[in-house]
C-alpha cells in the first residue's frame, strides 16, 4: 500500500530537481549572452533558445530578463561562500588583522568567480533601475558587514582620526571591483596576490 505514496513523493523529487536543473540551464545560458553580446541586446527569446527551453519557460522561472539578472547576482554572493567568512571573522575574533584578510579573501572570492556579473548588474542598472537598486544593495550589505565587525573593535584599534565609517569608506576604495580587474586584467597579478596585498593594505591603512 505504501508503493504508490513512495513513487508519488520520489516523482515530485524528480520534478523539483528537473525544474531546479532547467533554471541553471537558464541562468548559465542568459550569463553567456549577456557577458557576449550585452544585456541590452540580448532577448528573453534568445535565452530561452540557448538555454533549449520555451519563452514561456523563463518567464515562468525568473519573471523577466531584470530579474533573471537578479538571480545571477544573487548567485554571486552564493558563489563566493559567504558562510565560510563568517565562520572566519568569527574564528579570528580579537584579531583585527585576520579579520580583514577574511574579508579580502572573500572578495577575492567574489571578483574571481563572478566579477564579470558584478560589473553587467552595474552597467545595466545605468538603463534599468531595479537593476541599479540590486547594485546598490549589494554593495550596502558588504558595507554593513565591514561596520559591523569594525564597531566590534576595542577603542584605540583603528588609526586615529578614523571613525567607523570613514574605515569602512577606506576599505570600499581598496577592494572593490575595479581594483581588482586592473590589477588582475591590465597589470597580471594573481587573484592570491591582490588578496594578500589587500590584507597588508588595509592593515596598514586602518589599524594603529
Amino acid at each position: 500500500m505504501s508503493a504508490e505514496p513512495d513513487r508519488r513523493r520520489y516523482d515530485s523529487l524528480r520534478r523539483a530537481t528537473q525544474a531546479r536543473e532547467t533554471r541553471m540551464e537558464i541562468a548559465r545560458a542568459a550569463r553567456e549572452l549577456f557577458l557576449s553580446q550585452g544585456w541590452a541586446a540580448t532577448t528573453v527569446r534568445e535565452v530561452a533558445r540557448a538555454a533549449g527551453v520555451s519563452v514561456p519557460t523563463v518567464y515562468a522561472a525568473y519573471g523577466n530578463k531584470t530579474g533573471l539578472t537578479r538571480a545571477l547576482a544573487d548567485a554571486a554572493d552564493l558563489s563566493a561562500d559567504v558562510p565560510r567568512m563568517l565562520e572566519e571573522l568569527e574564528s579570528s575574533a580579537g584579531d583585527p588583522g585576520r579579520q580583514l584578510a577574511a574579508m579580502a579573501a572573500y572578495d577575492r572570492r567574489l571578483f574571481e568567480r563572478a566579477g564579470d556579473i558584478i560589473t553587467l548588474v552595474r552597467e545595466a542598472g545605468r538603463t534599468e533601475p531595479e537593476l541599479a537598486v540590486a547594485y546598490r544593495d549589494g554593495r550596502g550589505q558588504g558595507d554593513r558587514t565591514r561596520e559591523l565587525v569594525f564597531s566590534s573593535w576595542p577603542d584605540g584599534v583603528l588609526r586615529g582620526g578614523l571613525d567607523v565609517r570613514s574605515a569602512v569608506d577606506v576599505y570600499a576604495a581598496l577592494c572593490n571591483i575595479d581594483v581588482y580587474t586592473t590589477l588582475t586584467a591590465e597589470r597580471g597579478w594573481s587573484s592570491e596576490r591582490v588578496e594578500h596585498w589587500w590584507g597588508e593594505a588595509l592593515a596598514r591603512q586602518l589599524l594603529n
